[in-house]
């Protein structure tokens, strides 16, 4: 559940980043992952921007198919997706308050760092990595990476413990290259990527151009889906 408060309820191309941030060969990382197990709790994944914001614009990055670069406890991240909004807008967390039980869910900053391989913040801005966790238990469900986020305030830092609201960041436009490839502002996006701590989370499938608010539902963690990159 993402509540909707005062404030948050008027407010609802292409990534090619260097191989450079694979941490372990994909193929190990995929045996390894086959071998995780199902998770207690699911939690919602929803939009990482405040206010309303469009899946996919393009039609260039589905989650059933688009690049992930990401790797999280030794795998590559589960899925990913581009969701669009013009520069300014403000990045939140992706996860819901809640797991399906009713637990209340804690996430905090795993990762701030720049997101490209340049390590240069011009060619792509932050890359916010995001730990969910089931607070009545304790149990980690998942992680989120939140990419190509602008003007991050300081408190955003490891360790920071984040509310659903919370500012991340902006979104924003970045220089072109191959790690951001954008010519005008209707390309401005964040590229979520998410995963589970056990086995596979996925996505809410939707037709490329749809219209979010920030309490639509994108996808879930704690699932206990086959394989990456599937439907929930």
């Amino acid at each position: 559940m993402r509540p909707v408060t005062s404030v948050g309820a008027g407010i609802a191309a292409a990534l090619a980043t260097s191989a450079l941030f694979l941490t372990a060969p994909l193929a190990q990382a995929q045996t390894a992952q086959a071998t995780r197990v199902a998770a207690a709790e699911t939690i919602g994944v929803y939009p990482p921007i405040q206010g309303s914001s469009t899946w996919d614009r393009f039609g260039q990055s589905p989650a059933s198919s688009h690049h992930r670069v990401f790797y999280n406890w030794g795998y590559l991240n589960d899925w990913a997706v581009d969701i669009y909004q013009n520069p300014g807008a403000t990045v939140v967390s992706p996860f819901g308050t809640k797991t399906v039980s009713g637990h209340p869910v804690t996430v905090s900053v795993v990762t701030v760092q720049a997101g490209c391989a340049t390590r240069d913040l011009a060619d792509g801005g932050y890359r916010i990595g995001l730990e969910a966790k089931d607070a009545t238990t304790g149990t980690v469900v998942g992680r989120a990476d939140v990419m190509h986020v602008n003007n991050k305030p300081a408190s955003i830092s490891v360790g920071a413990t984040v509310g659903p609201w919370t500012k991340l960041g902006e979104t924003g436009r970045f220089r072109y290259s191959s790690c951001y490839q954008v010519n005008g502002d209707s390309g401005a996006h964040i590229h979520l990527e998410v995963i589970n701590k056990t086995r596979y989370s996925c996505y809410i499938s939707r037709a490329a151009g749809t219209g979010l608010s920030d309490t639509t539902v994108v996808g879930r963690v704690g699932t206990t889906n086959s394989g990456p990159q599937q439907a929930c």
